[in-house]
């Protein structure tokens, strides 16, 4: 099974349509974790913010997206997107792995993210919310955040999303698809 990892979309309605157009076409799955179509306060406003478009395509979406509540996800958006995600957590089995998916403004600190995987027994933990893509192995459990794709706050500003199989996880480069970190998966 082929899954993609996005969040932190924040309303780029030219940035889904990249990353779905050229990386996810032929996945099996979405997992978005959180912060959908609003800019945030905190983050400036893309050049493609486009929120009502973003809605439009992500409802249109031929691919299942399981997708987790940001801190900038109002009831508001909730109601156009069209999307079960009232809960900042999302749970989700797929070929024998338990994976769990939030925003991460609940779970900031590593600490706590460690504490809530192992509560779960989470083999894979996806949060976004920092828009500094992650990839690590600790105690058994990998942690993934796919960055931003839209207001990356990297040092080198790449927008980034991530790709999942059953072997191995990706974070790549939107403008170029180039692998930036990636991990095998069967080591679990």
């Amino acid at each position: 099974m082929k899954i993609g990892v996005i969040s932190d979309t924040h309303g780029s309605a030219g940035c889904w349509a990249m990353v779905c157009k050229k990386f996810f076409c032929n996945v099996d799955l979405i997992f978005h974790a959180g912060d959908v179509l609003y800019h945030g306060p905190r983050n400036r406003m893309t050049d493609d913010y486009r929120p009502a478009k973003l809605a439009e395509a992500i409802q249109q979406c031929p691919v299942p997206i399981i997708a987790s509540r940001g801190n900038c996800d109002s009831e508001v958006d909730l109601s156009v997107l069209g999307l079960p995600m009232a809960s900042p957590y999302a749970f989700a089995f797929v070929n024998g792995k338990r994976i769990v998916v939030t925003h991460g403004h609940l779970v900031e600190t590593q600490e706590e993210k460690s504490e809530m995987a192992a509560k779960l027994k989470a083999d894979i933990f996806i949060s976004g919310h920092t828009h500094v893509p992650v990839l690590e192995r600790i105690d058994g459990t990998i942690f993934l955040n796919p960055g931003s794709p839209s207001v990356s706050k990297r040092e080198d500003g790449r927008s980034t999303f991530a790709l999942m199989d059953d072997r191995h996880i990706s974070i790549r480069d939107l403008y170029t698809g180039d692998i930036l970190e990636g991990m095998p998966v069967e080591e679990l």
